[in-house]
């Protein structure tokens, strides 16, 4: 259920996209403690993005999940999705927003029903 959306104006590759996705869920589902086989990581790359004026390399992330998401966690989360972009994309954190979104069980669908 835990769900990560990025964006960034960078076109990335499908080896770097699968090496992100991999890192990103591992570190999601520790971080969070929920089972990888819940989490969701969708990259968006080369999307047009403007960040403080200029159109420099730049990411957008949102997660959402049900539950396990608080300023602790979401510090964490923050600290190791930026980490991961800069090793991988060499986006600044300074750079790079994270909306963090924590969802009621009847917000999110999921198998046709809802959590």
């Amino acid at each position: 259920m835990p769900t990560l959306n990025l964006f960034t104006n960078i076109p990335v590759d499908a080896v770097t996209s699968s090496d992100i996705l991999k890192d990103a869920t591992k570190v999601v589902a520790k971080i969070i403690g929920k089972p990888e086989s819940y989490v969701m990581i969708l990259l968006n790359s080369g999307v047009p993005i403007a960040f403080a004026g200029t159109e420099e390399t730049a990411a957008y992330g949102e997660l959402i999940s049900i539950g396990g998401l608080g300023p602790g966690v979401n510090g964490k989360l923050s600290a190791t999705i930026s980490e991961i972009l800069q090793t991988k994309l060499s986006i600044d954190s300074s750079r790079f927003y994270i909306k963090f979104y924590d969802s009621p069980r009847p917000f999110f669908g999921f198998n046709g029903s809802t959590f």
